[in-house]
């Protein structure tokens, strides 16, 4: 009876959420060519091609796509059966808070596939700015959280010390596609509102390069900032994953400061945290890597 290798399934959901073969390689602790092996021999299993490659990276077929759907579920249920006989069960709610800037597309993708590997873990989800998620988190009210931290901003080192990055992303300074900034105008900036740390980090580093901007704009989250960049209302300070639809990096040179990156961390645990939330948080960073 034909049936399908389930680490070559578990490759193929890796190269599809990664993009690319190399990209997918560390996350199944294989070679890039053992990944494209894998795939091959996926494809001659599956009598169809499964994935379509460009400069760009990789996509699936609409057999691919078929397949992937299938994979999740058969990788899912072999990894709760491993679990459950090894009495590595994970069921309980969990409290999740996640900044604002952090990418939409993975984190539907991360909860996605943490209620596939984990159907009995309840989740409560809130989406937050950082500064408030981190004040929040210190008092209890979420059990894991993910921030933002800003690299060279002067409480970046305290706020992030103890806590894993399971992302970088570069700044920007993002406007609407062909937008041009008009010379001896002040700058139109837009921005989330003052509480933001990123809004602060802005203004701040404008005001000391002595860049004349005024506040055109502020939207009340990350995508009713790109909806006004969109729209050409002005420019914004962005991390590089929030280019979108009509939005993108202004063109150089464009005669604004050169900015940092940005760390993504879960903050670290706190003193007499459940297993229950130590493992979770654990499970989560493993599926960001």
């Amino acid at each position: 009876m034909q049936t399908f290798d389930l680490e070559q399934l578990r490759t193929l959901a890796a190269v599809i959420d990664a993009g690319s073969l190399t990209a997918a390689a560390p996350r199944v602790f294989l070679s890039q060519s053992s990944v494209s092996e894998q795939i091959r021999k996926l494809e001659e299993r599956a009598g169809k091609s499964l994935l379509t490659r460009s400069k760009a990276g990789v996509a699936p077929t609409e057999a691919g796509t078929r397949l992937l759907a299938y994979a999740r579920r058969i990788l899912a249920l072999s990894d709760e059966a491993f679990r459950d006989l090894h009495g590595e069960s994970l069921q309980g709610e969990l409290r999740l808070a996640v900044t604002d800037y952090f990418r939409p597309g993975d984190l539907t993708r991360l909860l996605g596939r943490l209620g596939e590997s984990y159907p009995k873990v309840r989740l409560n989800v809130s989406i937050l700015k950082s500064d408030a998620l981190r004040a929040a988190y210190a008092n209890g009210e979420f059990d894991v959280g993910l921030a933002m931290s800003i690299t060279g901003a002067a409480s970046a080192a305290e706020q992030g010390a103890k806590a894993p990055v399971v992302r970088r992303e570069s700044l920007a300074w993002l406007g609407a596609t062909g937008m041009r900034l008009a010379r001896g105008e002040p700058l139109r900036l837009l921005a989330l509102p003052d509480t933001c740390s990123l809004h602060q980090y802005t203004v701040s580093l404008l005001r000391r390069r002595r860049v004349p901007y005024v506040l055109a704009h502020v939207a009340s989250g990350v995508a009713g900032l790109q909806s006004a960049l969109a729209a050409g209302l002005g420019v914004a300070c962005l991390n590089e994953s929030a280019v979108c639809d009509g939005v993108v990096r202004l063109t150089a040179p464009h005669g604004l400061p050169a900015l940092p990156r940005v760390a993504f961390q879960f903050l670290p645990s706190r003193r007499g945290e459940t297993e229950f939330v130590t493992r979770a948080r654990e499970m989560l960073a493993t599926y960001l890597v």
